[in-house]
């Protein structure tokens, strides 16, 4: 289900909430992507990404961002 308003998420290491978010990924939170049944976000979009949250671990819950630019005509390819 699409979000779009914020709903906190946690891992064992680290609690998340919009503010802790948007200054971690240094951008601003449109909307999420949640599954039935979990906790964590798949995908958060913000105004310049579309962040896809990746698992780090199986032995404790972990999560990293990776950030893709939603228009990649605006990156420099060298």
């Amino acid at each position: 289900m699409i979000l779009t308003e914020w709903k906190d998420f946690g891992t064992d290491a680290e609690f998340y909430t919009q503010e802790s978010f948007e200054k971690h990924v240094g951008d601003r939170f449109q909307a999420m992507s949640l599954e039935d049944g979990k906790d964590i976000p798949n995908f958060i979009w913000t105004d310049q990404h579309v962040v896809v949250i990746k698992n780090n671990t199986r032995m404790f819950n972990d999560v990293s961002f990776i950030k893709i630019p939603r228009n990649p005509s605006v990156m420099n390819f060298v």
